[in-house]
This record gives structure tokens, sequence and C-alpha cells, in this order.
């Protein structure tokens, strides 16, 4: 068990199943079962699936003046996250629309609302840094700080970098320079893949370089280990909805990560983790126990569970 720091963006979203995507003109479209909307954001879904597998979780972000703290622990959810470190002070909480179709396109609109405006009281946050183990965060204005306040107490970072172009690369700086994981999505990468991996972890002296590929699987950097490496998916559940598998499989390797530093044991715990997460509707649903990640891991991959 490992003790995380999370600070990143909290959201309403709304996901809306399409037949097709684009989707086509009609004045009414009713169909039962769907459209969800819940809590979410990258940081929050990581948060939950962290504190999911055992974790400790400090989970600091913002949200709207008027937001209720309650919607972030539905009362029908097993575990809860402390709403101590989400501070209203926004003029309003970001949302989010997702639209996605059966084969796996996704269409989202996002409005951040006043976040970019926005700063964190950092006053609160040293005692916390200096507690725990690693801190994950998000690329967003606000949590550039938390870099900062990482490297002044020798904290591992693991960033997750969202919609990432190499046009906007130094904005993000602050996060790729001292990060010892980064995890990037191919979903706006117009590199070959390979190549940007090679350079990022050239530029930034990257440890660990995680790119998501959705159905395609993922690429694993691993400098230690003078590895880099293709994995596909594996499939445990039936596809339903892929929306945060990212953020699941993000989370879940750095908690085995942490565990002893097995980058091939923990990514591979990681794949199995988002493949049933894409089953259910939700960001924040259809988490694997850690017992089931055992079984599955050992069915497929015959990987005993580590003695460390």
């Amino acid at each position: 068990m490992s003790n995380f720091l999370v600070a990143g963006v909290t959201q309403i979203e709304t996901i809306v199943r399409v037949d097709k995507i684009p989707v086509s003109y009609a004045p009414l479209t009713r169909v039962h079962d769907s459209i969800f909307t819940a809590v979410g954001g990258d940081a929050y879904n990581e948060s939950l699936a962290l504190k999911w597998l055992g974790d400790e979780v400090c989970f600091m972000s913002i949200v709207g003046r008027n937001q209720d703290l309650s919607v972030i622990n539905p009362p029908d959810r097993k575990i809860t996250l402390s709403t101590q470190y989400i501070i209203p002070q926004m003029k309003e909480t970001p949302t989010e629309v997702v639209l996605y179709d059966k084969m796996r396109k996704q269409q989202t609109f996002e409005d951040l609302k006043d976040l970019r405006e926005n700063v964190y009281d950092m006053s609160m946050v040293a005692p916390i840094v200096e507690s725990c183990d690693m801190m994950v965060l998000a690329n967003a204005n606000f949590c550039r700080p938390f870099a900062k306040a990482a490297k002044e107490h020798r904290k591992p970072i693991a960033v997750n970098i969202r919609n990432y172009s190499r046009e906007k690369e130094k904005y993000n700086k602050d996060f790729l320079e001292p990060a010892k994981v980064l995890y990037f999505s191919d979903d706006t990468l117009t590199e070959d893949p390979y190549e940007f991996i090679d350079r990022i972890a050239t530029t930034y002296e990257t440890e660990i370089i995680i790119l998501g590929q959705g159905s395609e699987g993922l690429i694993l950097f691993d400098k230690t280990q003078d590895l880099r490496v293709h994995y596909k998916t594996v499939k445990t559940n039936e596809v339903v909805n892929t929306i945060g598998a990212g953020n699941a499989l993000f989370a879940c390797f750095l908690h085995y990560y942490m565990e002893n530093g097995d980058s091939v044991n923990a990514i591979k715990n990681a794949l199995l983790f988002a493949s049933y997460k894409i089953g259910y509707m939700g960001t924040s649903n259809g988490f694997m126990t850690t017992e089931q990640l055992d079984q599955w891991r050992n069915l497929i991959w015959g990987i005993k569970k580590s003695v460390f």
C-alpha cells in the first residue's frame, strides 16, 4: 500500500451513447439507458481507482462555489474520498459531455469554466507532500505549484498529460521535466509513436513512459530496464464504454509499480484493470479487486503473486 497525493480536475460528466459518430441530425432521439451523468475528471477517477486498490489517497481539486460536495461520494459506492481538500472557489464546476459509439469512437465537448484563472491554496499542501510516497498530477494550470513542491521535497511525480500536441509541449515543461512517470494517449499524436517516446525520454530523461493506443493496446518505456515494448489489450469483459479506461490503467500501474518497481508486472495488471473497467458505464465504475487481478493475471500470463 502506498500513500498518494493526487491533484487535478474534478468535473461533471455526461456520457451519451449514440449509433455513430459523427451524429446524424434528428430533432429528437429517445433511447433507453443511453445517457449517464456523474462526477468525473482524470484526477478524480485516478483517486477512486487508487483508493479501491487499497492505497491511501489525498485528493486535491477545485470546484464551483455552489457545488454540493456530497456528489463526490454517491451512497451506493463502496469507497469514499475525503472532500477536505476539494476547494469550492470557482464560479462553476467544469463540465464535459462525451458522445461515444459502438466502434469506440468518442467526441468530447469540454467546458473548463474559469479553471485556468484559479489557483490552489498551497499553504495546506507542504505537510501532506512530506508524508506522501508519490504525487499524481494533472497538467492543469493550478497543478504547476504542486510539481514545484514535489521537487522541493524530492517526491516522485507521475503526470497524466491530457490532449498532447507538440505545438503546446512548451506549456507542459513544468510537468514533463520533473516527472518520473508520464502517461499519454495517442488520440492527438501526429508523430510515429516510437519516435515520440524516444524523443520525450531523451529530452526530459523520463524513467517511465506509457503511451495508450486505445484498442491497439499501449507502449511501455522503462529507462532503468532498457525496455520499450508494445502490449496488446486483453479481454476480461464485453465493451460497454471505454471512457475513463486510461485513468484506470494509469492508476493501477502506479499502484503496482510503487510496490517493487516492476514495470512489466504493473503494466500487465493495469491492462487487466482497464479491460474490466470498459465493461461498465461511467468513468468511476467497474474496478477489479486485487483478488480478481491475481486470478486473471495468473490465467493469462501465468505470473504468480509477487513475494515482495
